[in-house]
């Protein structure tokens, strides 16, 4: 049930090259796996009309794909959590995120609740597999509430489609990925660099 909104015009991934945001490499994501290029959204979103835009552009896009407005969005903590604001904004409707507790599971806090039934939409900067997006729905529906979609700004899924309800981004990036022993970079000899937030 994918919907992505990057029609060959999309002006997203230049967005991100101009930006910094997407740069090429030898890099090691937080699956473990390695890659030639590594997304960083936060240094899109650095920039508040830059943030705006991207926020308004996929409110829309969900906005198309639902046929309606849904009651609030919810965002994982830290990557999303700029996106999915602007895309509250956008609509007007409430906003929280999620983060993780002491154990390492998603959790609601700083007194976020979600109303029994509500319909939201999981906010993200980049989806990749799909994991801290999933781990956020469990916690929405175990809190009551009803996932309607998920949006992003990039899709790097390559076309997967990892989740059960509508998937939409403003943009895809399909390349490649490599266990450890099996990356051609690694074989290559060029320096591994571990960017991003979460340890490991």
């Amino acid at each position: 049930m994918s919907a992505a909104a990057d029609a060959p015009e999309s002006p997203w991934l230049g967005e991100l090259e101009a930006c910094g945001a997407l740069t090429r490499g030898h890099f090691k994501l937080s699956s473990g796996r390695h890659s030639p290029a590594y997304v960083q959204c936060a240094r899109l979103l650095q920039d508040p009309r830059r943030a705006r835009w991207a926020g308004q552009e996929l409110a829309e896009a969900l906005e198309a794909e639902l046929g309606r407005v849904p009651g609030s969005v919810l965002a994982p903590a830290m990557g999303a959590i700029l996106i999915g604001h602007e895309v509250a904004s956008a609509w007007g409707v409430p906003y929280r995120f999620s983060e993780r507790d002491g154990e390492g599971k998603m959790a609601l806090r700083r007194g976020f609740e979600l109303p029994d039934g509500e319909e939201l939409v999981i906010i993200e900067d980049v989806v990749t597999s799909g994991r801290s997006t999933w781990e956020t729905a469990e916690l929405a529906r175990a809190h009551g509430a009803e996932v309607v979609a998920v949006g992003s700004i990039l899709d790097r899924t390559g076309g997967g489609d990892p989740f059960d309800v509508p998937f939409v981004s403003l943009a895809q990036l399909s390349l490649p990925t490599y266990e450890a022993e099996e990356c051609p970079m690694c074989a290559e000899g060029l320096e591994v660099v571990k960017p991003g937030s979460r340890p490991g």
